[in-house]
């Protein structure tokens, strides 16, 4: 089974907005300007991800390429369905964040987003040709990023009792 990277890196953009949408809604939530500004940082991020996987995704969107499928969308459904069930699931993200009431909580929640968004990656490098799969650990390089500034945040705020507004 193989995918064009292009096919990757539109799955790449679903999560990176699916991303944006969480912090700016924990954003949303904290009185504390200096946390609500760190999490406008992560979402502007998400956002300048995006952009830059828009940027690599049109270079290969006229590219001619067959995924081997039992029927047509097969691969895109399954890649799609991955996405939208384990990485910032919009229905699971509204019903999480109903339950997250502090900062701590959503530092906990957004960490695990960046590790399935990791293992994702990781998972998909190993389906797209071998001259392609450099984009993919680009792809996981910003992602690791994300993690490591969660986890400093997590560090910094550990012991912190911060809830969220209504």
């Amino acid at each position: 089974m193989m995918f064009n990277v292009s096919e990757v890196f539109q799955f790449a953009i679903r999560i990176e907005e699916n991303g944006e949408r969480f912090y700016r809604r924990v954003a949303e939530k904290i009185d504390d300007e200096n946390i609500k500004r760190i999490f406008k940082y992560l979402a502007d991020e998400e956002g300048r991800h995006k952009e830059y996987f828009e940027s690599i995704k049109s270079r290969f969107d006229k590219q001619e390429y067959q995924t081997p499928e039992s029927y047509s969308g097969e691969y895109e459904a399954y890649l799609k369905a991955f996405v939208d069930t384990r990485i910032f699931d919009l229905e699971k993200q509204e019903e999480e964040m109903l339950k997250i009431d502090s900062l701590l909580q959503a530092i906990e929640f957004a960490l695990q987003r960046e590790l399935d968004s990791i293992l994702y990656y990781q998972e998909l490098k190993g389906l797209v040709p071998a001259h392609q799969q450099g984009l993919i650990d680009t792809i996981i390089e910003e992602e690791r990023k994300h993690f490591l500034e969660l986890r400093e945040l997590l560090r910094e705020y550990s012991g912190k009792d911060i809830q969220f507004t209504e």
